[in-house]
């Protein structure tokens, strides 16, 4: 929706009566639209909103131009991606502050996309974005927001964490002047640290004033402003080693032409989608991800909880702008979401204002921004990735368990050395893994002894079936297809001696039973029969019964065998366990 967040519609009128006042009548979605526009353009937050929004465009030209450096591609197309990709976000987000830009995560997938190998690499380029985008605002249309609470804290620390020295050791170059060799980014990083006398100094030094101005002076009043003085100043020691020494230090001009106009927009190439769909789908779960933590830790003004697939729509959106304006995908940004908030702005209207500066950035200040030194850069980028180094983040999974630190070392490792598309999915693939083994872990069967007066008691199930006797089983936790190993491991042994006996699963709070608990069970059934045994069960809802019926198991035992729960608890285990008692006193 377009403005400020979602005011509540209005009601229905409901008939008046002469002593009941009558409901006002039902708002007009135009006139709700209108009153929302108008809510942005208040005066007591337009002031706020204008300062607000333009810190954060003026902050965002370098911070544009080191993403696209650090992507691989022309900077310009970083910056694009900001202007555009914030714009076109801001009109669908759920999350008033969301800023949808392209992050440092999401750069090193392009990076490692190969679309410098298409055979229009920018046009490659503004197709994954449309095509980034397109899977974002599906996932959000289907409710894909609520599967993010199934990525683990450990994969996506391991993952973090990877990509804060990949950021670093990818600018090695900008920052040293000497490329390294090698097939990833920390042989490259090694091979560098091995030539230190190839360093090109002036460079170096650009590099590292920068980095120490940025540590400064984002520690004083001018903070989030202080990385764009930084980037001057360091740019301004080029200039002056290239000029005045003849030392030449590589600028954005250098590398790209800085237009001073606005682009057009272009169409995607349809040829090109087949080669990116794996990195738009790494890209588009980076995304999101990223942009569920702006959620958590960028409320609304208002308090109201944001709506995560609705983000997933407006992330989306703003990836599809920002492709069609030739920018990179983009999706939520944490640190230019914060920087929005700590600079005081009230609505989602310092976003527009923001991508506004950097327009007129552009179409006045191209001749600057062609300026800009790459060491200066890569300074900034280094800090970026530092700072996404978390050690009491790696620490808490630490203290977790050896699965959690595994989970996250594996995926740090992979993360490292092969391409971020794979390591992404990888990632997700580990995700599955880990939660699935949790559940397993989870599953515990318990007996239960019955006392006077209906009462009921949870002990260990016995170890072995006893003969003549009458045993009722209940599982706790997930009955899925990879529990059932740890499921047959709990349940009492069946041996010569388990004779006339009754095992009464009470399946009762279980909400999913797969078709491998269902074969334990017929296993376990096959096992009793042999011995004159037999099993019942005590079921609770048609679900599970009528999985029990898909694998066989509820036509082999009959009615008189499967008791249903009713709403009254124990009604029905109580009934189960007094006949089963009754059938084994007939065949002693």
């Amino acid at each position: 929706m377009v403005g400020a967040p979602d005011e509540p519609e209005g009601t229905a009128a409901e008939p008046s009566t002469p002593s009941t006042p009558s409901a006002p009548p039902r708002e007009s979605w135009v006139a709700a639209r209108w009153r929302a526009i108008r809510g942005v353009f208040r005066r007591e937050t337009l002031g706020k909103d204008a300062v607000a929004g333009t810190i954060l465009g003026v902050e965002s030209v370098p911070d544009g131009l080191a993403i696209g450096l650090l992507a691989g591609v022309n900077p310009v197309a970083g910056l694009y991606a900001f202007l555009f990709g914030m714009a076109g976000a801001a009109l669908f987000t759920s999350s008033t502050f969301m800023a949808v830009n392209a992050t440092s995560a999401m750069a090193l997938i392009v990076a490692d996309s190969d679309v410098g190998n298409a055979p229009d690499p920018d046009r490659a380029l503004y197709t994954l974005a449309m095509l980034t985008g397109f899977i974002m605002v599906v996932a959000g249309l289907v409710g894909g927001g609520r599967l993010l609470r199934f990525v683990p804290t450990a994969v996506m620390v391991g993952f973090v964490t990877a990509v804060g020295i990949n950021i670093v050791f990818g600018q090695l170059a900008n920052l040293t002047g000497y490329t390294g060799r090698g097939a990833n980014r920390l042989v490259r990083a090694m091979d560098t640290l091995l030539h230190l006398g190839q360093f090109h100094v002036p460079t170096l030094v650009v590099g590292l004033v920068t980095i120490g101005l940025i540590v400064v002076l984002t520690r004083t009043p001018l903070r989030a402003l202080g990385l764009v003085v930084a980037i001057v100043l360091g740019s301004g020691l080029a200039a002056l080693f290239t000029y005045a020494f003849d030392w030449e230090v590589l600028t954005v001009g250098d590398i790209a032409d800085v237009p001073n106009a606005l682009p057009a927009p272009v169409l995607p190439s349809l040829a090109d989608v087949p080669d990116l769909l794996l990195p738009a789908f790494a890209l588009a779960f980076v995304g999101l991800v990223q942009g569920a933590g702006v959620a958590g830790s960028v409320p609304n003004p208002d308090g109201r909880p944001a709506d995560a697939s609705r983000n997933f729509v407006g992330q989306g959106a703003g990836s599809i702008v920002a492709g069609v304006f030739r920018g990179m995908p983009v999706g939520g940004s944490t640190s230019a979401s914060g920087i929005l908030v700590a600079a005081g702005a009230r609505t989602r209207l310092a976003l527009f204002i923001a991508s506004t500066v950097m327009a007129i950035v552009i179409l006045v200040a191209s001749g600057v921004v062609a300026l800009v030194a790459m060491p200066a850069l890569a300074g900034l980028l280094i800090v970026v990735g530092i700072q996404a180094i978390k050690p009491l983040r790696i620490h808490s999974v630490v203290k977790t368990g050896a699965l959690q630190t595994t989970i996250m070392v594996v995926t740090f490792g992979l993360t490292l050395v092969v391409p971020l598309q794979f390591a992404v999915l990888i990632g997700v693939g580990l995700a599955i893994i880990l939660f699935v083994a949790q559940q397993s872990n989870r599953l515990r069967v318990r007996q239960l002894e019955f006392h006077g007066e209906g009462r009921m008691r949870e002990t260990d199930p016995v170890a072995v079936v006893p003969p003549h006797g009458v045993v009722v089983l209940q599982p706790y936790g997930n009955l899925a297809y990879a529990t059932a190993p740890v499921f047959d491991e709990q349940l009492p042994k069946v041996d010569d001696a388990s004779r006339g006996s009754v095992v009464i699963f009470r399946l009762r709070g279980i909400d999913e039973l797969g078709l491998s608990l269902v074969a334990v069970l017929e296993r376990y059934l096959d096992e009793l029969e042999q011995r004159g045994s037999t099993l019942w069960l005590v079921v609770a809802g048609d679900r599970i019964r009528n999985q029990l019926a898909a694998g066989g198991l509820l036509d082999r035992l009959g009615p008189d065998r499967v008791y249903a729960s009713s709403e009254w608890i124990g009604e029905a285990v109580h009934r189960a366990h007094a006949d089963a008692e009754a059938w084994v006193a007939e065949r002693r």
